[in-house]
């Protein structure tokens, strides 16, 4: 693995002259943030030494060099998800090479189901926590120690300093925020009402099928994490819910100029 993001860093370096300090991956329907990125190099994935191909709509499959809020930052426009057939380990490997270009913090996106009866769609949550209940870890197999440590610590993943730094963002524009737990599955099926019934009960505010594998890598390499979710649906509901792709992209696009300001503050900021 190091060889391999040795490559890709090698590659992705030809192309810009600034060491990005912030990452930045953009989840479903939430990409419209790489048109405030300026000065920008884009590099399609399928460029990239190593990189998969970006199969899911919604999702651009470019990586952006540039600067936002002042700063130089690498983004992602489009992730990878285990449920495309791919290990893990390919999943979390652009984390690794934006650790490798020089990022200190890494900011999240995701479109995520509500699970939490105060929130409506078009909401936005601030990931406070985790659960995992993705069938398979990014950290499985053989430690590489110049990547981090065998055991991670876990307790604190998403970075309670840039929490509040956004909570502060948010207030000062007006901006309405929840904060909650994040539920990582697999997919790439909906969840049943049983099953979004039985992750609220465990302690989930919002599910996705995403940002798990990356903040658990983001850590095991030393990175400071923020994430967000745009709630795009509401699954406990008792009444018909039947949910689409294409809704859930058309409501991520709704709330998608707030997230877009506090993660550009944040930047600026930081």
């Amino acid at each position: 693995m190091l060889e391999q993001i040795r490559e890709a860093t090698a590659y992705i370096q030809r192309s810009v002259t600034e060491t990005p300090v912030v990452g930045i991956i953009l989840g479903s329907g939430l990409g419209n943030l790489a048109a405030d990125i300026t000065d920008k190099v884009e590099i399609s994935y399928n460029d990239i030494p190593h990189f998969p191909p970006a199969t899911v709509e919604g999702h651009a499959g470019r990586l952006i060099l540039g600067r936002l809020g002042g700063r130089p930052v690498v983004a992602m426009a489009g992730r990878f998800h285990y449920y495309e057939g791919l290990s893990m380990q390919q999943v979390t490997f652009p984390v690794r090479v934006m650790k490798a270009l020089g990022i200190h913090t890494l900011l999240i996106s995701n479109a995520a189901g509500g699970m939490n009866r105060h929130f409506k769609v078009g909401d936005l949550m601030v990931i406070t926590d985790h659960i995992n209940l993705q069938p398979e870890h990014p950290l499985r197999g053989r430690n590489i120690d110049a990547l981090g440590p065998r055991f991670p610590d876990m307790s604190e993943p998403y970075t309670k300093a840039l929490i509040a730094k956004a909570g502060d963002i948010a207030a000062a524009k007006g901006i309405s925020l929840h904060s909650g737990v994040y539920v990582g599955v697999q997919g790439p099926s909906f969840e049943t009402r049983a099953e979004y019934k039985y992750m609220h009960v465990i302690g989930g505010d919002a599910v996705g099928m995403s940002t798990v594998p990356e903040v658990i890598v983001a850590v095991h390499s030393g990175l400071k994490v923020f994430a967000m979710s745009v709630i795009t649906d509401i699954g406990i509901r008792e009444e018909e819910n039947v949910i689409t792709h294409e809704e859930v992209l058309a409501a991520a696009k709704a709330a998608e100029p707030h997230l877009t300001y506090i993660f550009s503050e944040l930047v600026r900021q930081l």
